[in-house]
């Protein structure tokens, strides 16, 4: 069993944590202060009060026992005949216990002390064989409502708390902006977002927004080139695809394939170059859209079979062609690499996967890292004579994936070949 140290019961959250900072302190406070209080205050000053009240009994007692009547200390003693009861005072009051020792350290006679609700409190006192009490006001042994100073502390404290928690609010807000802002533009959205709240935080948002903006120019600098390439070079394919029409069938075939090879490797630098967060999302009907997208793929070509695992979520928020567009891409690899493809979609609690898995040799465990990477091609493990390729195929399915917030996982088949893994949170 592992060992517990503090960081594991610390709230994880920046708003909790700083939420924590401010609130232990003042509980901390709190808690001295009502120590404080009652220790040299009310129990200090109850005794001291006690002791003056204490002489005060004693001396009417002895004045009682001899016929005399002390009226203007405000003591009366009278007897009784019931029995004495235990000590007793409300449970607010925190000075009962202190006022009832000092009592009975300073009168030897004393057998209990009620104070009630009331103003007046009673010592019961026992002496030559008689019951007597003594009542006198309570204001004589503690201050008047001693816990009304710990509710104005308690009171005080909430009020600092609350005032402490709008203003961490206000200040927090910035802050979850800007990851809200961050998270989604990983996602391929951009989000309005402006500077706000202390100096830290609006010095880091303009640097996301700036970082931002460096990003979006780099990616529509990538895209112009690559576009600007692959219509240079179709101009010279086009002349070269005229210029084998007019040789003789056997001498250029040959050379046809290694034009079509040449088109279809411009292709892939464009389907790579292409920004896919320009397609908005929207809601989609997972599960029709994606027998229909399998039923596309496998017009042209050896069948593919679909299974639904799980609970899959009705709609979805998604970017379709993107989507799309991933998942063909995993059909067509299997597809080139082996004979019997299977996709399966699986619905979890918060995300769903979409799975493909194929019969050929698959990825070894140690390379399926570097087959994410762009023009990555894996030799012998995939042959890549099997079709042609600069190894994007699945640097785009990740890309893909990324940009809807999941990640892609490659694993062994149980068809014996690879398994390729969309997962995407809901």
């Amino acid at each position: 069993m592992a060992r517990r140290t503090l960081k594991d019961y610390l709230p994880r959250s920046l708003y909790g944590r700083a939420f924590a900072i401010l609130v232990l302190p003042v509980i901390l406070l709190q808690v001295v202060l009502t120590v404080v209080l009652l220790q040299r205050h009310f129990e200090q000053v109850s005794a001291q009060m006690s002791v003056a009240a204490a002489r005060e009994i004693s001396f009417v007692r002895d004045a009682w026992r001899a016929g005399e009547e002390i009226g203007r200390l405000g003591i009366s003693m009278a007897r009784t005949e019931a029995g004495i009861p235990d000590d007793s005072w409300p449970f607010y009051d925190f000075t009962g216990t202190t006022i009832a020792e000092t009592l009975r350290a300073e009168i030897p006679e004393a057998r209990a002390l009620v104070m009630g609700q009331d103003t007046d409190a009673a010592l019961w006192l026992e002496f030559n064989g008689q019951t007597v009490v003594a009542t006198f006001p309570r204001e004589r042994l503690s201050a008047r409502n001693p816990h009304q100073l710990l509710v104005i502390l308690l009171i005080s404290g909430i009020v600092v708390t609350v005032i402490a928690f709008l203003f961490l609010r206000n200040q927090l807000r910035p802050i979850r902006r800007l990851a809200h802002a961050a998270t989604e533009f990983g996602r391929g959205r951009v989000l309005p977002l402006t500077p706000a709240g202390a100096t830290e935080v609006r010095a880091a948002a303009t640097a996301f927004l700036d970082m931002r903006a460096r990003i979006e120019r780099q990616k529509q600098t990538r895209t112009m080139m690559l576009s600007g390439v692959s219509h240079d070079l179709r101009t010279p394919l086009t002349r070269l695809r005229l210029g084998l029409a007019l040789m003789d069938e056997a001498s250029a075939e040959p050379l046809r394939r290694d034009v079509d090879d040449m088109e279809r490797l411009l292709d892939g630098f464009l389907d790579y170059a292409r920004d896919s967060g320009a397609d908005p999302s929207e809601p989609l009907a997972l599960e029709p859209w994606l027998k229909d997208c399998v039923e596309r793929v496998a017009r042209s070509g050896p069948p593919v079979s679909l299974r639904i695992d799980g609970r899959l979520p009705e709609t979805v928020l998604v970017r379709p062609i993107a989507l799309q567009r991933a998942l063909t891409n995993l059909i067509e690899n299997a597809r080139r690499y082996g004979s019997e493809i299977l996709v399966t979609a699986r619905g979890y609690e918060r995300s769903f996967a979409l799975i493909v898995e194929d019969n050929g040799p698959g990825i070894p465990p140690e390379q399926r890292d570097e087959a994410l990477k762009p023009f990555a091609r894996l030799d012998p493990s995939r042959n890549q004579n099997s079709g042609p390729g600069v190894g994007l195929g699945l640097a785009i399915v990740s890309d893909i994936a990324r940009l809807h917030g999941g990640t892609i996982r490659l694993g062994e088949s149980q068809l014996g070949g690879l398994k390729a893994e969309i997962i995407i949170p809901l």
